[in-house]
């Protein structure tokens, strides 16, 4: 999974919802199932999430959307496993990136 987003120091939920293509009311849910993600609010109530809360975010997103587990499987699999883990999807992570730069490369060609 790909996300696009631009180099800030907080992003808006709209924003990551955006990015993640999920409505603003799961990443909000997320917020509450998962410790990992803790968004810094304002009086307002807005939240907003650093870089840190990102990349939990994908993770997050990789092990329940794309890898099929449950919300109770995955708070497992992230407590108990969290370096295996977090190493194996960031290998999962570069070699998307690399995947795309080679397709973008081979369109220009």
């Amino acid at each position: 999974m790909q996300i696009e987003l631009p180099e800030k120091r907080y992003y808006s939920i709209g924003e990551v919802a955006k990015a993640f293509n999920v409505n603003t009311s799961l990443i909000r849910f997320w917020e509450k199932e998962f410790d990992a993600l803790k968004p810094k609010k304002n009086a307002k109530g807005n939240r907003k999430f650093t870089p840190e809360d990102i990349k939990n975010l994908k993770l997050i997103y990789h092990l329940v959307k794309e890898r099929g587990f449950t919300l109770e499987g995955a708070k497992i699999h992230l407590k108990e496993g969290k370096k295996d883990t977090l190493s194996n999807f960031e290998i999962i992570s570069k070699l998307e990136e690399v995947k795309n730069q080679l397709i973008k490369i081979k369109e220009h060609l």
